[in-house]
């Protein structure tokens, strides 16, 4: 990490959960954080919740809807703009979506939000990343990826979708990224990791009906999101991250993903699919 310059962070989906303690915790460590949210209110509310909690004034705000690849754009727009580094993405924002929905730019929504926003994100913002090296990319994934399979030709519109398959995939999709974009870049200037944060009782699952349902049914046997964001800030903050360049992290400590996300061939297929599907 830079010396005596201040190092900047961008955490996404950070106005609530995971996210927002993940900022908090960088903030802690003496790190300028932009937080990313869709709601002004919301994310305004948890930019001054950060800052008392952390001590620290150095928290500033950026509103996109990551279901919306031209809102992506201009995120990155406005932050390059704005910041001349960047040392930490932490791609968070996510979606658990209980009904089949297409995105604005006609991508199933769980794919698009999980998946294709922070791989735009990531691309746009990754000059400015290299240019601040030693920096940090850190994908928040899940365990969900197990046992879920990914179809190249069939990420789109997928026709046998459901609510644990679209969520399963997306986070699978996280890994094979990570692994892929790790290959891509030399770990003295960027580490890129990817983690599951344990089952966290955030309101990501609040979504009505039987999903609502059973969320709250689990929620008791669940970690707190503060417990959750525990493994992103140890990643954005441990002395040498180089270790974990490519890894799969659970509690702290490098894991083996399913067999699917160990595949390096569908992980350079699914690179090059997913940049001809955002246009870059």
């Amino acid at each position: 990490m830079a010396g005596n310059v201040e190092r900047i962070a961008l955490v996404t989906g950070a106005s609530s959960g995971i996210g927002l303690h993940t900022a908090i915790g960088l903030a802690r460590a003496g790190m300028g954080v932009v937080i990313a949210g869709r709601d002004r209110a919301r994310t305004e509310a948890a930019r001054r919740f950060i800052i008392e909690c952390s001590r620290s004034d150095r928290v500033e705000i950026v509103l996109a809807d990551f279901s919306r690849l031209a809102e992506v754009r201009r995120l990155a727009e406005e932050f390059l703009s704005s910041h001349d580094r960047l040392d930490v993405l932490v791609n968070n924002a996510g979606l658990f979506s209980p009904k089949y929905r297409i995105s604005a730019d006609g991508f199933e929504l769980t794919f698009a939000v999980n998946h294709l926003a922070p791989f735009l994100l990531t691309n746009l913002l990754f000059e400015r990343l290299k240019t601040s090296a030693p920096a940090r990319i850190i994908n928040v994934a899940s365990e969900a990826h197990r046992h879920n399979r990914i179809d190249i030709g069939n990420l789109a519109r997928p026709q046998d979708w459901t609510m644990a398959k679209a969520y399963g995939r997306s986070k699978l999709c996280n890994i094979l990224f990570t692994k892929e974009l790790a290959s891509r870049v030399d770990a003295n200037e960027i580490v890129a990791t990817c983690l599951h944060p344990g089952m966290v009782a955030t309101a990501i699952g609040q979504r009505g009906g039987l999903v609502e349902l059973g969320w709250r049914l689990m929620k008791p046997f669940m970690i707190g999101p503060v417990q959750g964001a525990e493994t992103p800030v140890f990643l954005a903050t441990v002395a040498d991250p180089t270790p974990f360049h490519g890894g799969y992290v659970v509690r702290k400590t490098l894991t083996q993903p399913g067999s699917p996300a160990l595949d390096s061939r569908l992980a350079r297929r699914l690179w090059d699919e997913s940049t001809r599907l955002v246009e870059i």
